[in-house]
């Protein structure tokens, strides 16, 4: 999926995204790769629900608190961002000279490494043995989180029905609300049991403990032994880099979180130099720092400051401070609807001036400048005049326009719109459309529209990436995936348009709801409404196939072992039928 025309802005990896909701997991993203390239326009669709606004809402870390990033990276590639100076004050002095102390002490860990791992081995053996065993504790995880998942949905069925209407529904309910909290009972009484038992088995084995004591002592002999040798000259010279890295991870913060992230980083590489992590490369070195806070690679020192550049992965950005840097700032939203998105007792001017000095400390003149100049580049006529207007004195389309320049106050590399004409009529949207590809000449954004109108998309978009149960299943140039689809979704989606409907016949819909993702998906997501399903589809995971240099598409239906399906009829001629319908 590479474009070697343009620089790839943001790169997403294998992400994974989950919600905590009421007892139970929702993985909302179950594995999406995409690379997003500088001043192009990226339309993302599919249904409600498909995973298309959370996705991009982890690129500015906007995700409600049960939501957070389970697997995968986001590596936000801007230079100048990632661009680090730390001064070299006496504090970062003093840190750097103690980490490095402490990095050396803890380097001869490192000499004992295979012989610790050993001795965990040996220890999780024994655990083993007097606990469950795997296939038991997998046995028994697995029992308690369906009866854990029924009666969550039993619960939260109950609390949907009316007290006085519904008693004998909530009356059932309740004793099976009960069931399940005897049955869960059980369950973890019997698994103590087992592992009582177990245990007992295991103080009888005389001959198992003796051989494990002797083993035990011999592998703790052979550590202590080990650790107390002297660390290589290589290793001194890693651990003064590592020490200086860590300056430049956290000289950013203030005085109070630099100490705190300090200990857990010499933390979290005290335990990676135990268990033997490679620190020599970078990769695992990244993964050790992003426990905490974000890598800043070394790169060269004067005598006032150091130097170094960091990987931006947004996945593991944990503080506000980080976020304020990139939110807004770097990567900007213009939401749905624009009343919600706008302070209704500030006037307008004073919305966009603030955003101005905050990000880019400037004067209120200066301030009030820019601001009436991008007034008048996003079409607000007589900006002088309507600078201190309310909302509600603008309409609909107006105060879209409004949005649209305070997102552009701070002139970010991305501009997020999630479905940002939906709220308004189609001569509107038509104009703000105009609007944002005109901006982006100007301003050389980047455009991600999120949007479930293809029409939409067939105007603004150079790619299109289709969404399906929290995966893209398909992905390529607009002209690809309009006029060449492979995925049976896409298809039914383009079949949905009502512009492609003849007269007098029946608007297509697709049959069936989308997956829960609650549940771990089986096979093709889509195949319980895929009329062109093959009984693989509903084993196997589909791999993505590459159609062409640009375009992919998740289905089965590309095996070249598959039976040839042409695509349904109504979307044969679609190019000549969107030409008429959309004037593109």
């Amino acid at each position: 999926m590479e474009n070697n025309e343009k620089k790839v802005l943001l790169s997403a990896k294998d992400v994974h995204l989950q919600f905590k909701v009421r007892g139970r997991v929702l993985t909302a993203i179950r594995g999406i790769s995409l690379d997003i390239y500088e001043e192009e326009s990226i339309a993302i669709v599919g249904e409600s629900g498909s995973g298309k606004s959370v996705f991009t809402k982890c690129f500015t870390g906007m995700n409600d608190q049960n939501g957070y990033i389970s697997g995968g990276e986001i590596i936000y590639n801007d230079p100048e961002l990632a661009d680090t100076h730390v001064a070299l004050s006496s504090n970062i002095k003093r840190i750097e000279a103690s980490a490095k102390k402490k990095l050396d002490e803890y380097s001869k860990l490192e000499l004992g490494a295979e012989t610790y791992k050993e001795i965990l081995n040996l220890e999780s053996e024994k655990k083993e043995r007097e606990g469950l065993s795997s296939d038991e504790l997998g046995e028994e995880k697995a029992k308690e989180s369906d009866l854990i998942a029924d009666r969550t949905d039993a619960y939260n069925l109950k609390l949907t029905l009316d007290s006085k209407k519904d008693k004998a529904q909530i009356k059932e309910l309740n004793a099976k609300i009960d069931e399940y909290d005897a049955e869960l009972k059980s369950l973890r009484a019997k698994a103590k049991s087992i592992e009582a038992e177990h245990k007992k088995a295991l103080k009888a084995d005389t001959a198992y403990l003796a051989t494990y004591n002797e083993k035990m002592a011999a592998l703790k002999s052979k550590y202590q032994q080990e650790i107390s040798g002297e660390i290589s000259d290589e290793t001194r010279e890693r651990n003064t880099v590592l020490a200086k890295e860590i300056c430049l991870s956290i000289g950013r913060y203030d005085m109070k979180d630099r100490y705190s992230l300090l200990n857990k980083l010499l933390k979290a590489l005290k335990k990676a130099m135990k268990l033997g992590v490679d620190l020599d490369d970078d990769k695992q070195r990244n993964s050790v720092f992003d426990t905490v806070a974000f890598r800043v690679q070394y790169l060269d020192e004067t005598e006032e400051a150091l130097h170094g550049t960091c990987v931006l992965n947004l996945a593991n950005v944990k503080f506000d401070k980080d976020w304020a840097q990139i939110r807004g700032k770097r990567i900007a939203t213009v939401f749905q609807d624009p009343m919600t998105s706008l302070n209704p007792i500030i006037t307008i001017g004073k919305q966009i001036t603030s955003i101005i000095i905050k990000h880019q400390g400037c004067s209120e003149v200066e301030a009030r400048r820019k601001a009436l100049d991008l007034m008048h580049k996003v079409g607000i006529p007589n900006p002088e005049k309507r600078f201190d207007d309310y909302p509600f004195q603008y309409s609909g389309g107006m105060r879209q326009r409004i949005v649209i320049a305070i997102a552009l106050s701070c002139q970010p590399k991305i501009l997020i719109c999630d479905e940002p004409t939906t709220a308004l009529d189609v001569t509107i949207q038509a104009q703000i459309l105009k609007l944002l590809k005109d901006l982006q000449k100007e301003f050389h954004y980047t455009i991600v529209f999120i949007t479930h109108d293809l029409g939409v998309v067939a105007n603004i978009a150079d790619r299109v990436a289709v969404l399906y149960a929290g995966q893209i299943i398909e992905l390529g140039t607009v002209e690809e995936v309009f006029y060449d689809p492979k995925h049976p979704y896409t298809w039914a989606l383009l079949s949905s348009l009502p512009q492609l409907t003849q007269r007098n016949t029946k608007l297509y819909s697709i049959t069936g709801t989308p997956p829960s993702l609650y549940n771990e998906v089986v096979g093709d997501a889509f195949a319980p409404r895929n009329p062109y399903c093959l009984k693989i589809d509903t084993l196997e995971e589909p791999p993505m196939f590459k159609v062409s240099d640009t375009h992919y598409a998740k289905t089965w239906l590309l095996d070249p072992d598959a039976p040839k399906v042409e695509k349904p009829e109504a979307i044969d001629d679609i190019h000549g039928k969107l030409i008429r319908a959309f004037n593109i």
